[in-house]
């Protein structure tokens, strides 16, 4: 391991640029973004993926270094000060779960590798209009033709679906089979015809989320994961990956603090303090809850980390990802919190300049987006039901239409 840990550190060395090692040095993430522009990292990252050191326990075929999780972990120590977010995310868990899972050695081979480099983003079109929560009730149908799949019908909330290339996508190929059995589950090129994107602005004024029209929009049977009919056992697996990505540090807001979790919080609490301003470090009550945020952020990281063991060996994720999802959800809303409050006065009146989205200091704009984390990658109630049901044994709650099939089951 020590052998590794110093490869890491060579690499570092030689192929992060100097003004953002010093940066990392001088104050981590915040000092990191006034030398690294957004596009600066997305020109860079090229290097980054072809490491291996983006997803180090993934076999190298795929991309990875092929290393146990244990000491993917302690280099993933060595490069978090510099703050290299893994970029791709949806790719690299919702798509990446699913393929592991249930795709073939082909699809592996031909997806994971540019997932891993950036070289094609990936969104997931899963939630529908009337198909939230109970995403099994969802309507857009795939009727075969021949080789080809010819696909219609509105997906929505789809996260970055205006910059991605492929997605993921469940369509319902048998209306005579009960909900969950007649849904299968598709690799889709989002550039071809068929395929209308359409923004969502939310509440920070950036855009994450879109809706999405098929219209006839046509998929090769080679792009279908699993069997036909049996798409909601292969969605388990991106699910339990949506809910692994939104269970870690920052999640839900995309590392809006800084991508360190209360470390970030930490510099903040110091440098407060350090400019005579109330309610920073020196505040005993503050350093009570920075502590208790700590805690509960270590305890959510060693839930996640049995998760990835899981993966690693080959299994989907199973319900125990709901855990780091329904505590990173609440978790993550009062870290950020915790950040406009330590910002005092300035998190409410701040200087105004550019657009809104430009203007709100970087901790406002995490704190409203964290908002969604409840809400996304299932809702908190979801993973509540999920959790009781699949790991504590309690029943389920009376459904008088189980069973019967999808075309009578009411819809909203």
């Amino acid at each position: 391991m020590t052998d590794a840990v110093s490869l890491v550190r060579e690499w570092v060395q030689q192929h992060v640029p100097e003004s953002w090692r010093e940066a990392a040095q001088r104050g981590g993430a915040a000092e990191i973004r006034k030398v690294r522009s957004r596009a600066d990292y997305e020109k860079w990252y090229p290097v980054f993926g072809a490491s291996g050191l983006v997803v180090p326990t993934w076999p190298v075929e795929y991309g990875g270094l092929d290393l146990p999780s244990a000491m993917a972990r302690q280099l993933d120590a060595e490069l978090r000060p510099y703050n290299l977010g893994r970029l791709n995310p949806l790719g690299l868990n919702n798509t990446a779960s699913a393929l592991f899972a249930h795709g073939t050695e082909e699809q592996r081979l031909r997806y994971l590798p540019p997932i891993v480099r950036n070289e094609e983003f990936w969104c997931q079109l899963f939630s529908e209009p009337g198909a939230g929560s109970d995403l099994a009730s969802l309507a857009t149908r795939a009727e075969r033709d021949g080789d080809e799949w010819v696909l219609n019908g509105q997906k929505v909330w789809t996260t970055w679906g205006f910059r991605a290339d492929y997605a993921v996508l469940l369509a319902r190929t048998n209306p005579d089979a009960q909900k969950r059995k007649g849904i299968t589950y598709f690799l889709i090129d989002m550039h071809q015809p068929g395929v209308e994107v359409r923004d969502l602005r939310h509440i920070t004024g950036e855009v994450d989320f879109c809706e999405v029209w098929l219209g006839d929009a046509r998929v090769p049977d080679s792009m279908r994961v699993g069997a036909v009919d049996d798409g909601w056992r292969v969605a388990g697996a991106t699910l339990s990956g949506e809910r692994q990505m939104v269970a870690g540090s920052g999640s839900g807001g995309v590392d809006r603090i800084g991508g360190s979790g209360v470390q970030s919080l930490l510099r903040l609490a110091r440098k407060v303090s350090a400019e005579g301003r109330p309610g920073g470090w020196a505040d005993a009550l503050v350093r009570q809850e920075l502590m208790r945020l700590f805690t509960e952020e270590t305890i959510r990281g060693w839930t996640n980390a049995r998760v990835r063991d899981t993966i690693k060996s080959g299994r989907a994720p199973g319900p125990e990802s709901s855990i780091g999802k329904v505590h990173q959800g609440s978790l993550n809303q009062r870290m950020q919190e915790m950040a406009t409050d330590l910002l005092g006065a300035s998190a409410t009146a701040f200087a105004a300049g550019g657009s809104y989205e430009e203007s709100l200091p970087h901790e406002v704009r995490g704190m409203l987006r964290s908002r969604a984390n409840t809400i996304e990658g299932g809702t908190t109630e979801v993973n509540k039901n999920i959790l009781a049901e699949r790991v504590l044994g309690l029943p389920r709650e009376p459904d008088p239409w189980h069973g019967k099939p999808w075309r009578d089951v009411p819809r909203s």
